[in-house]
């Protein structure tokens, strides 16, 4: 059913129809939207049976979540920026268990100073907590991607996040396809948990695991995670065949047939590469995209065969670790290791700063004449006299 909707409206709208048994949430800008929508479903009665828990925090949320889920429950949250790394130890204590929580992470900057504004600094923070992370690049990506994650979930009984970007998706108005009731309810299969707390059958879980068996337990979630880049494909033909949209799977490639330059991001920025690739094209430049989709676990193989006949890579991304360089440049380089192909990171957009399709321009066809160095962290946009005069003033 086509609707103009709110993004955070068609997740909502999407999670809904996915019959979550316990959604356990705490507001922050910009996922709040999502979780008031759920929670007016519940109380007037459209999503039933389900628990809405009001919880203190977001370490709350999550703790409530492991909770139902490990009780048997369909377990739904959201949260966003310092609210994500408020949950940090509850994150892995979710992914440890092997529980199949879903959750919308609305992508913000992390302060200090504070910023409510987009990045993806709070998901990479969170990048090997042992959850799989999905990132949307439009609202009709993201509404799709929470189908898919309850299935994949608790397919392998794992945790999922679908990220999707702060502000310019999670508030923004546009035609998205919402899935019919009956639709979602013939595709998803229902929850059959891998482990149920039984009063009838008590056992503990959580407990302290030693030095002899730890390597195990963590070698297991790799594991799953792997176990993940087989199915998460094959959840995206089955999704494609049932609703006729190829939404999902690992990557994105977009012109890549012949392309000897290939910038790779992930998010709402790959619309605006696109459309720039299209007039490098129109130039006669051979520049092509490869848009992440899935970034745990980290497809290597997938990225590798898509990159195989690039010169260049140019991986724009929204954060970046702090004294040592890109995020998923850092992967990228690793995928083709051994290829001859450069790979330059940029660093584009952090605390919601536009990436222009100008600058995107400037930045390229400064990268085709070979004026940047592929051995540098780039900044897009960097206001070098602001950079000089902090420098000068307390350097």
């Amino acid at each position: 059913m086509l609707s103009q909707v709110e993004g955070s409206q068609a997740v909502a709208a999407a999670v809904a129809r996915c019959r979550p048994q316990v959604i356990a949430a705490y507001p922050i800008s910009p996922q709040t939207h999502i979780v008031e929508s759920l929670s007016d479903r519940v109380r007037t009665g459209d999503l039933v049976p389900c628990e809405y828990l009001m919880v203190e925090s977001e370490f709350g949320a999550l703790s409530a979540c492991i909770g139902a889920s490990a009780a048997g429950s369909r377990t739904y949250t959201a949260t966003s920026s310092q609210g994500l790394l408020f949950m940090a130890e509850a994150l892995f204590n979710a992914s440890g268990l092997g529980l199949p929580i879903v959750m919308t992470v609305a992508n913000r900057a992390v302060g200090a100073p504070i910023n409510i504004w987009n990045d993806h600094s709070d998901a990479m923070a969170m990048r090997d907590s042992g959850w799989v992370q999905l990132f949307a690049d439009s609202n009709q990506a993201a509404t799709d991607l929470h189908v898919q994650a309850f299935w994949l979930a608790e397919a392998l009984s794992v945790p999922v996040m679908v990220c999707m970007d702060g502000f310019v998706l999670t508030h923004a108005f546009e035609q998205v396809d919402l899935p019919e009731q009956e639709a979602v309810d013939a595709f998803l299969p229902p929850l059959v948990p891998r482990q149920l707390l039984d009063p009838d059958d008590p056992v503990t879980i959580g407990a302290m695991v030693g030095p002899e068996a730890f390597t195990e337990v963590k070698y297991l979630n790799h594991h799953k995670q792997l176990a993940a880049l087989d199915l998460i494909p094959m959840i995206g033909e089955e999704f494609r065949a049932a609703f006729g949209r190829g939404t999902g799977g690992l990557l994105q490639p977009y012109r890549l047939e012949d392309a000897e330059t290939v910038v790779v991001a992930l998010g709402s920025v790959l619309g605006t590469i696109e459309e720039v690739v299209d007039g490098l094209r129109d130039d006669g430049q051979a520049v092509g995209v490869l848009g992440i989709t899935c970034f745990r676990p980290w497809p290597a193989a997938q990225v590798r065969d898509a990159l195989r006949n690039a010169r260049r890579v140019v991986v724009v991304e929204r954060a970046f670790a702090v004294g040592a360089g890109g995020i998923v440049g850092q992967n990228v380089r690793d995928a083709t290791r051994g290829l001859p192909v450069e790979v330059y990171d940029v660093v584009a957009g952090l605390g919601g700063r536009p990436v222009t399709s100008a600058s995107l321009h400037r930045l390229l066809g400064d990268i085709l004449a070979n004026r940047l160095d592929a051995h540098r962290l780039h900044f897009l946009d960097l206001d070098e006299d602001r950079v000089r005069h902090e420098l000068q003033a307390h350097g």
